[in-house]
């Protein structure tokens, strides 16, 4: 299940370089070079943004952009995030899942109870986080992407089983207290 328009993630604008209008770009591609070949990129205000020459260097990529010529320009792109549509991106091989597809997905107990539903995949760090949405809860749960926690997902049924401990929606509070 792919939710109509999706956007995936695909990279950051760092930096602008030089004085020609080249930017520093960070991929987040599982090949950090294909970033360039998917075609135009969406910013988050939905500017559309085009590769034309992407140079490896040691923090990622130093990039042309079709339009960008002068510094002035690349300076106002600066954090700018650079997003695809799930729909430009190859099928994932064998057992791997675009994050993306994730959202919106059912959570199930291992039991088959509806536990709740996918909002988002955050990643503080450490890994990525199911936030999943509990029906009638108004705290999110977030929840270790990892298969001992998540031990199975169809996307063909929008959902994924979760195997979590017993205690694991407990608050934190003593028994005693």
């Amino acid at each position: 299940m792919v939710a109509p328009g999706a956007k995936v993630l695909a990279g950051v604008i760092t930096a602008a370089h030089g004085i020609k209008g080249e930017v520093k770009l960070r991929s987040f591609t599982g090949d950090p070079e294909a970033i360039a070949s998917y075609g135009p990129l969406i910013t988050a205000r939905g500017e559309s943004l085009e590769i034309e020459k992407l140079r490896a260097q040691k923090e990622g990529f130093i990039a042309v952009l079709k339009g960008v010529r002068d510094r002035n320009r690349a300076e106002t792109l600066k954090g700018a995030e650079l997003f695809l549509e799930r729909a430009q991106l190859p099928e994932p091989e064998g057992d791997e899942v675009y994050l993306a597809d994730l959202i919106g997905v059912t959570a199930v107990s291992a039991s088959g109870e509806k536990f709740g539903t996918v909002i988002a995949v955050p990643n503080y760090g450490a890994g990525d986080l199911l936030e999943i949405r509990r029906d009638g809860v108004k705290e999110t749960v977030l929840v270790p992407f990892a298969e001992d926690y998540v031990p199975r997902i169809d996307l063909e049924k929008a959902e994924l089983t979760l195997d979590l401990p017993e205690t694991y929606l407990d608050d934190g509070v003593p028994d005693d207290q």
